[in-house]
């Protein structure tokens, strides 16, 4: 059995993730594997939301955030990583990050007016629907590029890295999952176009973020919003291009076989581009129903940069409130994603290469990793949760030599 142990509190969000795995087959293991043995693991973060009204339409925001604890296993040995909340920074003594420091400026272009209504890094205002509004500083590229109403939130729904993001999103972050960058989003009428620019860290997976964007992500991303059989839906498509320093997988397994070395990308990094794609939707069925679908890709020839071993993933599930059985602070949750590696990223881990998560130090057998999650989201009372998660895991690491693996967690969340 695998335990995965996860906390995560906050004055906002107050949350034990508590992750536990149960023993597993593993025929051998690498420097970047899965611990097969019974384990659990958790984090706790504790996070405040302060923000401030500076004038009509201008808002700053700060998060600062104390972080406790491991990832499962080291946040090591799965592609789609199974706790959302574990940083791949572990460490049993409490520590200090401000995480978030920005400046957002929203300009009304005219329409109907719309309340705002407060929440985590959002003031109770109202502006019109048509609208401009500009985010710089630091946060989270996902604060603002791929959201999903049913597959986003950590707190509150799935898990999964590769279920509340689209998998091969290698997007600009430090190892906590911030950057520094500007950011616009359009909105007029249906429609949204959001595009943004941000610094990659100095080297691939690094605590320590690039500064005047020597290093850089740009993103862009179009959102269209329908009706369908009198049902609310948004359809997103992204595109993005990291720019840094990063190395080939073929050049590297070219370089490991002429020294007689296993092969490590970065001795031959050099200044290149890595795209990707992604298509994101959600679709209510009905009141407290809803439906998601996330398939992406990106340019499996270059390392993963920033996130993860993920060269293409598809992901789909569905969400349900409660309030049909009489809670309706309660949801439920079940998701499906099978993720996959390029043919050079193959190469590369079969030779005993090792990435940001991966690496068993050889790969006979390839396998997708696929993974389905499913959750129950418990209302404790107001501002109060108690979430309990499982995940089964096929071919972790896209080894078909180890697993499948049975993920346990629990999550308590409360915020004020």
């Amino acid at each position: 059995m695998t335990k995965l142990l996860s906390k995560s509190t906050s004055l906002d969000s107050l949350g034990p993730k508590k992750p536990g795995q149960v023993t597993f087959r593993s025929l051998f293991r690498g420097t970047n594997s899965l611990d097969p043995g019974s384990r659990g693991d958790e984090t706790v973060n504790t996070t405040l939301y302060a923000g401030v009204r500076l004038w009509d339409g201008g808002e700053a925001y700060a998060n600062p955030e104390i972080d406790q604890g491991f990832g499962l296993s080291n946040v090591l040995g799965v592609a789609g990583f199974p706790n959302g909340d574990g940083s791949k920074v572990g460490k049993a003594v409490p520590y200090f990050r401000l995480q978030r420091l920005f400046f957002r400026q929203t300009f009304d272009l005219g329409g109907d007016e719309e309340t705002i209504e407060s929440g985590a890094n959002q003031l109770r205002g109202a502006h019109t629907v048509d609208n401009l509004i500009v985010t710089i500083g630091k946060f989270s590229v996902t604060d603002i590029f791929d959201t999903n109403a049913y597959a986003h939130d950590t707190k509150h729904d799935f898990l999964n890295w590769a279920i509340m993001e689209s998998g091969s999103f290698d997007y600009a972050a430090d190892a906590w999952g911030y950057s520094y960058g500007a950011a616009a989003e359009w909105t007029q009428a249906w429609w949204t176009v959001r595009t943004g620019v941000f610094d990659l860290s100095k080297i691939p997976n690094g605590t320590a973020l690039e500064t005047g964007f020597g290093q850089f992500a740009t993103i862009g991303e179009m959102e269209g919003r329908y009706s369908l059989f009198d049902q609310p839906g948004k359809v997103r498509l992204l595109g993005f291009v990291n720019r840094g320093r990063m190395g080939s997988y073929n050049d590297a397994v070219a370089f490991a076989f002429a020294t007689h070395i296993v092969p490590d990308t970065s001795l031959v990094r050099r200044y290149r581009s890595r795209p990707g794609v992604a298509l994101n939707l959600e679709q209510q069925i009905s009141e407290g129903f809803g439906f998601f679908l996330r398939a992406n890709a990106n340019d499996g020839s270059k390392e993963a940069y920033e996130y993860a071993e993920i060269n293409r993933s598809l992901a789909a599930g569905v969400s349900v409130a409660g309030a049909d059985w009489g809670r309706p602070n309660d949801s439920v949750g079940l998701a499906n994603v099978t993720n996959a590696l390029s043919r050079s990223a193959r190469s590369y881990f079969a030779a005993g290469g090792l990435g940001i998560l991966i690496g068993d130090g050889a790969l006979p057998y390839y396998g997708a990793e696929n993974i389905v999650e499913a959750y129950y989201s418990a209302g404790l009372a107001d501002g109060l949760a108690v979430t309990f998660d499982y995940q089964w895991i096929t071919n972790p690491a896209y080894n078909r030599e180890r697993g499948p693996v049975s993920v346990l967690g629990l999550r308590l969340h409360a915020e004020t």
